[in-house]
């Protein structure tokens, strides 16, 4: 790397949509950016991170990458690398790691090469782990130990928690409108999902405790913030199950702090999670959580302190969790007060992208020492 310039980083994306991860490397690269850090962001044309980090003033270049071996995007981020004199690529989905992985590995430049790893999918190869990345960051301690029974090298791999944007999720500067817009009473109980509507989020689950709830909390609501390619089933179940008037599909939004302002608890039954976000996002609202000890969440529910840790695909233990934190309302504003108070210290925007700030330098430097 030059040192007379900005480290340049070229972070590289293969999928069109917009969901955890892609928060991730938006966040990532605006805080990045105030540390002197030159962003670059790779993206296939449409892709809802290209335009969302445009918008928000982030170079972007797009490039199609129509499968895992496409020679011509290959070409492509080499060009990219020599034009814009890239020091370190960071991949995100499996079809960009490889090609960009393969770009950086050919180029003269000889870029460091960063692999995140967002998911707590099973890995299909080990090829992009063990060959082309110098360096694999994982979003939880979960994720790291998974790679490393795979047979990756732990030395290779740092866990770096996904965090939040605590000026964007501030309960001081949030409304409490909820209530309002759905026409409720003031002391309606309301719990609350935010995630996309896939079925490994668990809101089935959730379906399946609320009768019990509701025989304990009879007034109480619900709320499924998101959308996803459960919608349909879920409302359907819902009208069958006689639950319209108590589960409220709000679909997507972008009012999200306003949602997790206005209800009482958060709730999300997943069966399968790297980490869980949406999980610290209802924290930095302190909202008391409930989840399931599944994947990463643990390393952000610590069970009777900012939450409860439920056993998973348990309708039962669910329902129990729930009524328990609602019939100890004093209790449910402790654990909100210390779940803020743990994302302050563990899980800002600003904590991660020092982080890997420090990552990208030592990086570098022994790639080019």
């Amino acid at each position: 790397m030059n040192t007379e310039k900005n480290m340049t980083v070229l972070h590289t994306e293969s999928s069109k949509g917009w969901g955890g991860q892609e928060v991730r490397t938006f966040r990532e690269s605006l805080e990045l950016m105030k540390l002197g850090v030159r962003i670059i962001i790779l993206c296939q044309p449409g892709s809802v991170l290209g335009e969302k980090a445009a918008a928000a003033g982030i170079e972007v270049h797009t490039c199609n990458m129509k499968n895992s071996w496409d020679i011509f995007a290959v070409r492509a981020v080499l060009k990219l690398i020599r034009d814009e004199d890239v020091d370190l690529i960071n991949t995100h989905s499996g079809r960009d790691t490889l090609l960009a992985g393969i770009a950086g590995r050919l180029s003269e430049k000889n870029p460091a090469i960063v692999r995140t790893r967002h998911l707590a999918l099973p890995i299909t190869s080990k090829f992009t782990y063990n060959f082309l990345a110098h360096k694999i960051v994982t979003v939880s301690e979960y994720v790291r130990n998974y790679l490393i029974s795979e047979g990756i090298a732990p030395s290779k791999i740092v866990a770096i928690h996904t965090c939040v944007d605590l000026h964007s999720f501030d309960p001081d500067m949030a409304k409490d409108n909820l209530r309002q817009e759905l026409g409720l009473a003031s002391s309606t109980p309301i719990i609350g999902t935010v995630s996309i509507l896939r079925r490994k989020k668990g809101h089935h689950i959730l379906l399946d405790a609320m009768n019990n709830i509701l025989k304990e909390v009879p007034d109480g609501v619900f709320v499924f913030a998101g959308n996803g390619p459960q919608e349909h089933v879920l409302s359907e179940e819902i009208r069958t199950r006689g639950l319209n008037g108590r589960v409220f599909m709000l679909g997507l939004r972008n009012d999200i702090p306003d949602i997790l302002k206005s209800i009482d608890i958060f709730v999300l039954p997943t069966l399968q999670e790297a980490l869980g976000t949406s999980f610290i996002e209802a924290m930095a609202m302190e909202n008391p959580v409930i989840g399931t000890n599944v994947g990463g969440v643990g390393e952000i529910i610590k069970n009777e302190v900012n939450g409860y840790l439920v056993r998973a695909n348990d309708p039962l233990a669910l329902s129990q969790a729930v009524i328990r934190m609602l019939k100890k309302n004093d209790r449910g504003k402790t654990m909100g007060i210390e779940g803020r108070k743990m994302v302050k210290q563990a899980f800002s925007v600003e904590k991660m992208c020092k982080e890997m700030h420090a990552l990208y330098l030592s990086l570098l430097q022994s790639v080019n020492s």
